[in-house]
């Protein structure tokens, strides 16, 4: 993604999120305020480009349902764009708030995009310190969508412009008064895009000044993807999207790789979800198109 453009990605995050909150029973996560920071053009440009788009992901769905864009719209948000963006997010805030009834004080959202977490959890207010960590682009953008939706910035919410990616500077933080104190970092969506070197600096990085018993969760995707097809191509169609938009797909991990390379940067694993875990948790017993996408795992790791 180029500097001065904000992220695309974040606002179809945003939009299957708002599209779920709207439309699907029961809620895996419900982020009623996404719809919010979409405008109406923006919303119906996403709409038809995810519609005119069904033959890349099937032909047999577009023959289907040629005369129900409704259904089609419902099928490719479901299959291809929902799944991982809300199990994981549900995943991390449950994990986020029990950390903070054990007292934790900071949360770092790196690749923040469109999220409402501040604003969905106003009780947290005068507790928690919030940083979001994104493009400058990026940033703007959600700080203009805020603006015309009407949200008033809270003092615990704090900006903070980096391409983390590329160099992780803890003095942006600090600038936004950010304490070396026990501290929950969320990784979400971004580990892919990162050859292995770079996310195991990443994550060096940012505990390097936080004490014992701050964690992380991230999400990462294993050893089969880009061998797994998935349901309806999915897997194959995730990589093939990504590659096309610039932002190829760089890394895939065994289990013991990433144990290895978490117990090198003096983290254990707390907690680790399969895809099999995760359908289990979050997909059971539905009645739509959804359910765990294949190759994702979650991870919860903390500092020793």
């Amino acid at each position: 993604m180029k500097k001065d453009e904000f992220s695309l990605t974040s606002l179809v995050s945003a939009f299957g999120r708002a599209y779920h909150s709207q439309f699907d029973t029961p809620k895996i996560f419900n982020d009623y305020l996404a719809k919010d920071l979409i405008s109406q053009k923006e919303l119906n440009d996403i709409k038809e480009n995810i519609v005119q788009g069904i033959h890349f992901f099937n032909k047999d769905i577009a023959q289907k349902f040629k005369e129900d864009t409704d259904e089609i719209l419902k099928w490719i948000t479901q299959i291809q764009l929902s799944p991982t963006p809300l199990a994981r997010a549900a995943f991390c805030e449950q994990v986020l708030l029990h950390e903070v009834m054990l007292g934790l004080k900071q949360y770092v959202i790196l690749g923040a995009g469109l999220d409402t977490f501040c604003f969905r959890h106003p009780e947290l207010n005068n507790s928690l310190e919030i940083f979001e960590i994104d493009y400058p682009a990026t940033q703007e953008f959600k700080k203009k969508m805020l603006e015309i939706a009407d949200f008033k910035i809270p003092s615990n919410l704090h900006f903070v412009s980096m391409d983390f990616a590329k160099k992780f500077s803890y003095q942006n933080l600090l600038d936004e008064r950010f304490d070396n104190k026990k501290t929950f970092f969320s990784l979400l969506g971004v580990s892919y895009y990162l050859t292995k070197e770079e996310i195991s600096s990443l994550i060096d990085h940012l505990f390097a000044i936080v004490p014992p018993g701050s964690s992380i969760v991230f999400d990462y995707a294993d050893e089969n993807l880009f061998k797994e097809k998935g349901v309806s191509n999915r897997v194959e169609n995730m990589v093939k999207m990504a590659s096309a938009s610039g932002e190829p797909m760089k890394s895939c991990f065994s289990y013991v790789e990433i144990e290895k390379m978490l117990e090198k940067l003096g983290l254990l694993i707390y907690e680790h979800l399969t895809p099999a875990n995760i359908n289990e948790l979050y997909f059971k017993n539905r009645n739509d198109y959804l359910s765990a996408f294949e190759t994702i795992h979650y991870v919860h790791a903390v500092k020793n």
